[in-house]
């Protein structure tokens, strides 16, 4: 069964966006069988100009475009515009991220490209989506703040702070925009019709932080910044070790609090049984405690006494720790495939989830600059060489 071409096998996808979000949406579905051809202008996407490098090769690009067909093509040329739209009539999904403005100019908007392909999927993802702000550019940082995530973000005496990693909401939309992708395909599926995919960046990192607003709209507060603290549960946080290091412990239930209550073996600390609320109120005395129980343990032991208690805690792990974790290994959660423009294998990480019938796979690293152009114009098109020649000496393609 793990032969299996993907559930996603005979999808063609035509990637036009760049930067991550987007993209990463492309990514997911090319791991489980689409084909994706990416465009990319001559001049290059601007994400091959972002280390890590290996010489002059860009690392990043090499994961980001994983699983891609590389097609150069020069959007602000009419002959390329043409092109376009011919490649539109073979593809079912389209993902775009330029501001509607641009499409509307060049006449690629949904409502110009399903007349190409009547049962199109058009994905186009913006900072704000269609709206007052459609017009406005925003990358993930902004719309992280715009969402309320940076303000809920560093410790109550000091200012907001950005998340850890700076494209936390280009990974968040492009999940949720590989889930709208399935939605809409589906929905074509059952009823044959185009469907239209309108995405602001923002958004899913909104929907995901559900709380908030009920909390405003039935108490008028602000959820303010409590640094690693939650704001509904306690002990729940990072903790101190013997040697320096930190765990995350999270008693987010009546059972794990009691749990680690016994574990402590520090019967005064009975008074906060059935009681999340008062567990909350006074968090810095009881964690306080807490705090100075895990720091008679050196991490691994910390992680193992109360691994055998049955409570969820954990390291806090860096790149060097993730790569070598046992756990990490048997699952093959990180990857290594051959890069062969330098020779050397990159490792990244493997597609996320595991499935009984299927897999998902990284087939190869992201192409060279436009590695399949003719044969995407010629196998897809049928453009003869002398089509795609004179669009070259045009520098419509590369």
């Amino acid at each position: 069964m793990k032969n299996n071409p993907g559930p996603l096998s005979g999808i063609r996808v035509l990637d036009a966006a760049t930067f991550l979000a987007a993209p990463y949406s492309a990514s997911m579905l090319s791991e489980y069988g689409a084909d994706v051809i990416k465009i990319e202008h001559p001049a290059g996407d601007h994400m091959r100009e972002i280390g890590p490098f290996r010489g002059d090769v860009s690392l990043w690009w090499k994961v980001i475009a994983r699983n891609r067909r590389s097609v150069t093509l020069d959007l602000n040329q009419e002959e390329g515009r043409g092109v376009f739209k011919d490649l539109v009539s073979e593809c079912d999904v389209v993902i775009t991220n330029f501001r509607p403005d641009a499409l509307k100019r060049w006449g690629l908007t949904f409502e110009d490209l399903v007349q190409r392909r009547k049962d199109l999927i058009y994905y186009h993802l913006t900072a704000y989506g269609a709206g007052p702000y459609e017009q406005r550019p925003g990358f993930a940082r902004v719309a992280e703040a715009f969402a309320g995530l940076t303000n809920r973000t560093g410790f109550p005496d000091g200012p907001p702070v950005q998340s850890g990693y700076a494209m936390l909401g280009d990974g968040i939309a492009g999940i949720y925009g590989a889930f709208a992708l399935m939605l809409a395909l589906r929905q074509r599926d059952q009823t044959g019709e185009p469907q239209k995919i309108d995405l602001g960046l923002y958004e899913p990192v909104l929907a995901m932080m559900e709380d908030m607003i009920i909390n405003y709209d039935e108490t008028g507060a602000r959820m303010s910044r409590l640094g690693n603290s939650s704001p509904r549960w306690s002990p729940h946080g990072l903790f101190p070790t013997k040697d320096g290091l930190y765990a995350v412990l999270a008693c987010s239930t009546e059972k794990l609090w009691q749990q680690l209550r016994e574990l402590m073996d520090n019967p005064a600390l009975k008074i906060y049984d059935n009681d999340s609320d008062k567990r909350v109120a006074e968090r810095a005395e009881l964690e306080g405690q807490v705090a100075a129980w895990t720091k008679s343990y050196d991490l691994a032991d910390l992680i193992q006494v109360c691994g055998e208690a049955g409570l969820a805690i954990g390291p806090i792990y860096s790149a060097a720790e993730i790569v070598d974790d046992p756990h990490i290994v048997a699952r093959k959660s990180i990857i290594s495939v051959d890069e062969p423009e330098t020779g050397r294998p990159l490792r990244m990480a493997a597609p996320a989830g595991r499935f009984s019938g299927f897999e998902g796979t990284v087939r190869h690293v992201g192409p060279l600059l436009g590695e399949h152009t003719d044969a995407v114009l010629n196998e897809l098109l049928t453009y003869s060489p002398e089509r795609i020649e004179a669009l070259r000496q045009q520098r419509v393609i590369k």
